[in-house]
C-alpha cells in the first residue's frame, strides 16, 4: 500500500497510474493535512509526498510523522519540481528516506522509485529482493 501526497492533480495522477499498474495499492490525498489523516488510517507501507503544497507542505507533514509513534517507522520519499544543489541531502536531514524530482515520466519513475526502495531493508525485504 502506496500513499501519494500532492496538490497537483497531473502529478497525482501520473504517480497513481504507474504505481497502480505495477500492481500496488494506492490511496491519495492532496495536501499534508490529508496526507497525515490518510497515514493513520491507512497505515501504508511507504508514503511519496510532495514538498510544496498549500495547507501543510511536505517538510511539515515528514516533521509531524516522525514525531507520531505510530508513523516513524513508515519510509516517506520526498517528490519535488523544484530541484536544487543541496536539496537531496536537505530533504534526508529532514527525515525523509530520499528524494524523487519532477516531472514524472512512465518510463524513470518506477526505475527511479525501485532503485530508492531497494535501499530501505523493510521495503527490499517485502518486494522480495
Amino acid at each position: 500500500k502506496v500513499l501519494v501526497v500532492d496538490d497537483e492533480e497531473d502529478s497525482l495522477n501520473v504517480a497513481t497510474r504507474i504505481l497502480k499498474y505495477y500492481g500496488a495499492n494506492v490511496v491519495t490525498a492532496g495536501n499534508g493535512e490529508l496526507g497525515l489523516a490518510t497515514a493513520r488510517i491507512e497505515q501504508p507501507h511507504f508514503i511519496i509526498s510532495d514538498l510544496s503544497m498549500p495547507q501543510m507542505d511536505g517538510w511539515e507533514l515528514i516533521d509531524r510523522l516522525k514525531k507520531d509513534r505510530e508513523l516513524a517507522g513508515i519510509p516517506v520519499i520526498a517528490l519535488t519540481a523544484h530541484a536544487m544543489i543541496g536539496g537531496r541531502q536537505r530533504a534526508i536531514e529532514a527525515g525523509f528516506h530520499n528524494y524523487l524530482t519532477k516531472p514524472l515520466t512512465p518510463a524513470t519513475f518506477m526505475r527511479d522509485l525501485l532503485n530508492l526502495l531497494m535501499a530501505i531493508p523493510a521495503l527490499a525485504e517485502l518486494l522480495g529482493a
